[in-house]
C-alpha cells in the first residue's frame, strides 16, 4: 500500500474516511487555494479579466486533460441537475419515444426527464435493478427502436454497480437514441473514452471523486451541441468577445466557442475556480494510470475485510473499484452498522440497504485495519 497520497490531505491519522461518494476527502492545497482566493477577493480592487476569464480557462484546461476530452467542449455549471437541466433544453423527444433510465439512479438524472415526458408524450422506461442480471444487460435489453434516450450514470451510485457505457453507447446509436450520462460517481478516476462513446452531454459534479469544492461541476458536450445546442441561460459571460467590459453595449447574437455557451452565469466563481484548479491539477499531477492502479488495491484490500466478516459485496466483474457496496438485509440495519463504525471513528455511507465503502487514496493500512477491527467488533 502507498502512503504518499496521505500527506496530501487534511484527514486526522484517528479518522478512516470512507464516504468519499458523498464529500470527497479535503485535499490541503485545495483549502489553501480558497483561502488564498478569500484573501485575493477583499481587494476588489485587483480583480481582473484573469480572474474573470483566465483562470476559469486554466480549470477547463486541466479538467479535459484528466478526463480526456478537448478544452472547447467543457462547461463549467453550478450543479450537475444544471447540466441534466442544459441536455434536456437540447435532446429532441416526442410522443411514443422512450427514455431508458435506472432504478433508483439519482434523482438529478431522474427529475428533469420526468417533466420532459410529461412534456412530450414520452415513457419513462425504468430499468430494475436485479442481483442476478448484470446491470448493463438490464440496460441493453430496455433500447429498442423507440428509444429517444437513455439516461445513466457509469456506475450505481448506491453500491458502485458498473454499467459498460461503450456497449450502451453502441446500442443507443443503433437505435438512434441520445445518450445522457452523469459521470459523477466516476469520472476522473474511472475514464470514459469519449470518442468511443460519443455521449451528447456528460455532467460531474466535482466536489466528490475530483476533490474539489461544492458548487462547481463539469458539464462536456458533443461536438453537436458545442455548436446547435441552446442554453438555458443567456449570460453575458458565455457571448463572444464577453472579456472585452467596454464593449458589453455592443450586443452580440454569437456564443463563445465550443461549450462555453452552456458556461453558467457567474461561472468565474472567484474562489470555488482556484480551489477546483487546486484540486483537478492535483488528480493530473498523479497521473491517470497512478490512481487507478492505487484503486484496484483499495478495491481488494475493502473486498478482503468484507468477505472476511461474512459480508456480501457485487462480483469484482460488476463493480467499479472506489465504490463498494456492502448488501445488508435492508435499511435500518444497514444505519445501524454505519452508526457503530461511527463511533470507531470510521465513516461510510448508507444508500439503501447498502453500507458504500468509497475510500480515496488518503485511505492507507491504519484506515483499513480501522475498518476491519470495527466491523468485527459490530458482527461480533
Amino acid at each position: 500500500m502507498q502512503h504518499s497520497f496521505r500527506d496530501a490531505f487534511d484527514i486526522p491519522a484517528d479518522v478512516a474516511y470512507f464516504n468519499s461518494a458523498s464529500l470527497g476527502p479535503p485535499l490541503t492545497a485545495v483549502a489553501e487555494a480558497g483561502r488564498s482566493a478569500i484573501d485575493r477577493c477583499t481587494e476588489r480592487w485587483k480583480i481582473g479579466t484573469a480572474d474573470w476569464f483566465g483562470r476559469p480557462e486554466q480549470l477547463r484546461a486541466e479538467f479535459a486533460q484528466l478526463v480526456g476530452t478537448p478544452t472547447d467542449s467543457v462547461a463549467l455549471v453550478p450543479s450537475a441537475s444544471y447540466g441534466i437541466a442544459v441536455a434536456a433544453r437540447n435532446i429532441p423527444l416526442g410522443r411514443g419515444d422512450t427514455i431508458v433510465i435506472v432504478a433508483e439512479q439519482y434523482p438529478s438524472n431522474v427529475y428533469a426527464w420526468r417533466r420532459r415526458a410529461a412534456e412530450t408524450g414520452a415513457t419513462i422506461i425504468t430499468v430494475d435493478k436485479q442481483p442476478t442480471v448484470p446491470l448493463t444487460d438490464a440496460v441493453l435489453r430496455a433500447i429498442d427502436s423507440k428509444t429517444g434516450l437513455v439516461a445513466i450514470p457509469n456506475c450505481h451510485w448506491t453500491d458502485g454497480e458498473l454499467i459498460d457505457v461503450v456497449a450502451v453507447s453502441d446500442a443507443a446509436r443503433s437505435a438512434g437514441a441520445a445518450l445522457v450520462i452523469d459521470a459523477s460517481q466516476s469520472l476522473g478516476i474511472r475514464p470514459i473514452d469519449f470518442d468511443v462513446v460519443q455521449p451528447d452531454f456528460v455532467v460531474c459534479v466535482g466536489y466528490k471523486w475530483l476533490l474539489g469544492p461544492y458548487g462547481l461541476s463539469y458539464l462536456v458536450a458533443s461536438d453537436h451541441w458545442c455548436e446547435h445546442g441552446v442554453p438555458i441561460e443567456e449570460t453575458w459571460v458565455a457571448r463572444r468577445g464577453s472579456e472585452n467590459f467596454a464593449e458589453l453595449v455592443n450586443y452580440t447574437d454569437f456564443y463563445r466557442d465550443g461549450a462555453r455557451r452552456f458556461d453558467c452565469g457567474e461561472f468565474s466563481q472567484f474562489i470555488n475556480v482556484p480551489m477546483a484548479t487546486a484540486a483537478v491539477s492535483q488528480l493530473n499531477a498523479w497521473g491517470r494510470d497512478t490512481i487507478q492502479a492505487a484503486f484496484a488495491e483499495r478495491a481488494e484490500r475493502v473486498r478482503a475485510i468484507a468477505a472476511s466478516v461474512g459480508l456480501d459485496v457485487r462480483p469484482r466483474e460488476r463493480s467499479v473499484e472506489h465504490i463498494i457496496g456492502v448488501a445488508l438485509p435492508d435499511i435500518a440495519t444497514a444505519e445501524s452498522l454505519a452508526k457503530d463504525l461511527a463511533a470507531a471513528n470510521v465513516f461510510a455511507g448508507v444508500r439503501g440497504s447498502n453500507l458504500r465503502i468509497a475510500s480515496h487514496l488518503h485511505s492507507n493500512d491504519a484506515d483499513f485495519e480501522r475498518l476491519d477491527k470495527a466491523l468485527r467488533e459490530s458482527f461480533d
